[in-house]
């Protein structure tokens, strides 16, 4: 449903009409469609505005965390993500000084596309940089920030694809990527929970980690 952000959940609009029925078939509650719609308007089900809350943490062994939220409640949803940190054995602490802000596009192929020849019109678009899944139809693009939505267009024409998405996030520098494959299943299996439980949380858009 995060496509109903960028056309400002307006239910008239016949791409948002789709989603929404699409959304209804796959048996997503009422609740959660018209919560969707409602952030997308920049208002909460009862009304009231929406601003951004982002919350930095630390959650064991030593992963860092940036949380993204909406909510018409700053403080009633910080103490709920903060109580979740700390029932985790985290702390909440900055850490986005670990993460680059990125533009990120996803661009569909119905055919495996030539990576060489897609990577050097990716780059000349002035992209930083592109990922293909293993089928080789589906193109991963990182961006700067400001830059995502021009070249996620001009990349979508120029190369004919499909555009699936596009949306800014917080990407882990490598040099400090966490690899959790060296810490036991309990604590590999916490750290999952513990995301899932942010995750679920109504007022969270995003949860983003350097685990690996």
């Amino acid at each position: 449903m995060t496509s109903l952000k960028k056309t400002g959940g307006d239910v008239s609009n016949a791409k948002v009409t789709t989603l929404v029925a699409q959304a209804k078939k796959t048996g997503l509650p009422k609740d959660v469609i018209e919560r969707a719609v409602a952030k997308g308007r920049g208002v909460s089900l009862s009304g009231n505005a929406l601003e951004t809350v982002t919350l930095e943490a630390m959650l064991p062994p030593s992963v860092s965390v940036i949380i993204e939220c909406q909510t018409d409640n700053k403080n009633r949803t910080l103490g709920v993500l903060r109580l979740l940190v700390k029932d985790a054995g985290g702390t909440v602490t900055p850490t986005s000084h670990l993460f680059d802000r990125r533009g990120r596009i996803i661009l569909e192929s119905e055919e495996k596309v030539d990576e060489e020849e897609v990577m050097e019109k990716v780059l000349e678009a002035g992209a930083l940089d592109l990922k293909l899944d293993n089928d080789g139809k589906s193109l991963l693009i990182y961006t700067e920030p400001a830059q995502t939505a021009s070249i996620a267009q001009s990349l979508a024409a120029s190369l004919g694809l499909k555009l699936k998405t596009y949306d800014i996030i917080w990407m882990a520098r490598s040099e400090f990527v966490v690899g959790i494959d060296a810490f036991s299943v309990e604590i590999q299996s916490s750290l999952e929970e513990t995301i899932s439980q942010l995750e679920e949380d109504p007022s969270v858009q995003a949860v983003y980690h350097n685990a690996a």
